[in-house]
């Protein structure tokens, strides 16, 4: 999706696009930045291996890619990456999919491998972003201050993402999508890791998902849903939503079989 932003539009809404050849606009003390690079070379997936202690991954890892939104007065960041995705995968370590046995020779590296799949080659993952609170510490020094971060802490509240809102038609200042790993499963299916962020004047709105299909087997989705309306450029509220869902391919026959019957 190409988004063909207005000039006018972007000054309306006091919003500038970022330079040095970065993508990303700056608005209402905002700075949303995104990138989508390459997979990572041999010599950088070693690295990973030595950092995750594995020696699994998808097949395709955008390791250099990212989302990045800060807010400068507040010092918060909120950023998405795949190393701190897979490190999440890593932490939960859900129990391998079983797959049909015929399926299993499909991933094989080598003719006649016997294949044990004992980790979850589908790489689902509970992360929901990154996040932290960069505050200033004391002057040091020919008046300079040294900044130092904290985590962000987030509040169960009533408040809901609204909906009606964004399918209002206001004009997309920037929009992008960034793949941040992707795996075919052995041709069994896919297992997909995406970000997609869009901001208009009134407010930003990002979706990251988790996707998973395997063939014949399970189907599962993770989003999480993020949302700021630009009201208090020193405090901004965000909403976050999450929502996971599966289903194995049986009971979703099951259930179109009964709206068939219906």
């Amino acid at each position: 999706m190409e988004v063909e932003v207005d000039e006018k539009d972007l000054k309306a809404a006091g919003a500038e696009m970022l330079s040095d050849g970065r993508l990303g606009l700056r608005i209402h003390g905002w700075e949303i930045e995104s990138c989508n690079r390459s997979i990572l070379n041999s010599r950088n997936l070693h690295q990973w291996e030595e950092k995750l202690h594995t020696s699994h991954f998808p097949e395709m890892v955008f390791g250099d890619s990212f989302l990045f939104l800060k807010h400068v007065k507040s010092g918060i960041k909120i950023h998405f990456n795949a190393f701190d995705a897979l490190t999440g995968w890593k932490q939960e370590a859900l129990p391998p999919v079983e797959v049909p046995a015929a399926a299993k020779w499909k991933f094989r590296s080598k003719p006649f491998q016997q294949v044990i799949l004992d980790y979850d080659y589908t790489f689902t993952t509970p992360y929901c972003g990154s996040q932290s609170l960069e505050i200033e510490k004391e002057k040091h020094g020919r008046g300079k201050e040294s900044l130092g971060s904290c985590t962000l802490c987030w509040e169960d509240c009533n408040e809901k993402i609204d909906v009606v809102s964004l399918a209002s038609k206001e004009p997309i200042l920037f929009y992008d999508e960034v793949i941040l790993y992707e795996d075919e499963l052995a041709d069994s299916g896919v297992s997909l890791l995406t970000v997609k962020v869009r901001v208009m004047p009134t407010c930003w709105f990002l979706l990251l998902r988790f996707w998973l299909r395997v063939d014949g087997v399970l189907m599962r989705l993770r989003d999480t849903r993020m949302h700021c309306i630009f009201k208090d450029d020193t405090n901004p509220i965000i909403l976050r939503e999450s929502c996971w869902r599966e289903a194995t391919f049986q009971a979703l026959s099951a259930v179109m079989k009964d709206l068939v019957g219906d």
